[in-house]
Formats: structure tokens, C-alpha cells, sequence
């Protein structure tokens, strides 16, 4: 009898593990999952840069999505977007190269993260008014943050936010280095 109870309970125990911990280890599947598709995203965007190709570039945005760029414009809409990289890319950002290093992901719930990244642009043929090069490399760094919903499976931005790394004034430290100085592909943990 007393054999019994404790294989009831060790049943009983068994069946409420598997209850809590195989849908926990799914939903870290799944999280994986969307963590690496986020990931691939930025990378296939940081390829698109480097190909100079506007509709790439913004294919990702949602079709409402806004997007502030490095001098505080606003764009309405995946088209605007997309429209106004072609007209970078046709221009002073025409023959540049970016390496993108993810900074981290922060999951709001499973259908919804926040992605803030570090940008390094090289070989550009000038900057908007305003903007001006991190370091006297000519490398331009900068932060960006983007708001990502997944949507018929598909991870997609919302609204992006791109901050440019002012300079160090003169006298005082050079600014921290980038994290994607050191990466070795266009994207990394």
C-alpha cells in the first residue's frame, strides 16, 4: 500500500512537471525562433545597405510603420521609407558600407520586441547637415531602436528610431568604441 502512494505520487509528480516544463520548453524554442529570425532580419537589412537597394532595405517595415532618421525627419509609411533610402543611397550614402551589431533583444511578450542595434557607416560621400563623423576615421556611428511586432509569422518594424554617436568634444576621451568595431560579419550577438 505505502508502495502504492509514493508511485502515485511520483506519477502524479511526473505528470505535473511535464505539464509546466515541456511548454516552458517550448515557448525557449520558440523564443530561439524569433530571436534568430529578428537577427536575420538585421542582417539581411545591413546587406541590403551595403547593396545600396532602398526596397530591400525597407521591405521589413510594416506598411504604416514611421521611421525618425539621424536628423529627427519623420517618415510615414513603408513607401516614404523606402523612398527616401533611394534617395540616400542614389546620393551621399551611395558608395558607403555599414556593419550592424545587434545590442540586444528585449522580448515584450511573444509577439512583440524591441531591437536596439549599433551602426558604423564608412565610405559615404558626405552627411546631412548636422550630422558629422564619430571619430576622425570617417566612420559615422550610430544608435538604432527598433519596435518589432510579429505578424503572420513574420517579424516586422514598426517604428524605428536612428540616433547619431556625436563626436568627443576636443580635449576629453574618445567616444566608447562600438561593439561592431570587433564584429567579424555584418551582425552579432
Amino acid at each position: 500500500m505505502n508502495l502504492n502512494r509514493t508511485s502515485s505520487s511520483a506519477l502524479y509528480l511526473a505528470v505535473v512537471l511535464s505539464l509546466v516544463l515541456v511548454p516552458a520548453a517550448r515557448a525557449d524554442k520558440a523564443r530561439g525562433q524569433d530571436e534568430a529570425a529578428i537577427r536575420q532580419l538585421v542582417a539581411a537589412q545591413a546587406e541590403a545597405w551595403n547593396q545600396h537597394d532602398a526596397t530591400a532595405w525597407s521591405k521589413d517595415f510594416a506598411p504604416d510603420a514611421d521611421f525618425v532618421n539621424i536628423v529627427g525627419t519623420v517618415f510615414q509609411g513603408r513607401e516614404e521609407i523606402e523612398k527616401r533610402h533611394a534617395g540616400i543611397f542614389a546620393s551621399i550614402f551611395k558608395t558607403s558600407r555599414t556593419l550592424v551589431s545587434v545590442r540586444r533583444i528585449v522580448f515584450l511578450g511573444p509577439d512583440v520586441a524591441i531591437v536596439d542595434m549599433d551602426h558604423e557607416v564608412t565610405g559615404h560621400g558626405g552627411l546631412p547637415p548636422g550630422v558629422q563623423n564619430t571619430d576622425e576615421s570617417g566612420t559615422l556611428r550610430t544608435r538604432m531602436k527598433y519596435v518589432m511586432k510579429k505578424a503572420k509569422g513574420a517579424w516586422q518594424i514598426v517604428t524605428g528610431q536612428n540616433t547619431d554617436v556625436k563626436p568627443a568634444p576636443k580635449g576629453s576621451a574618445a567616444p566608447p568604441a562600438s561593439p561592431a568595431a570587433s564584429a567579424p560579419s555584418e551582425t552579432k550577438k
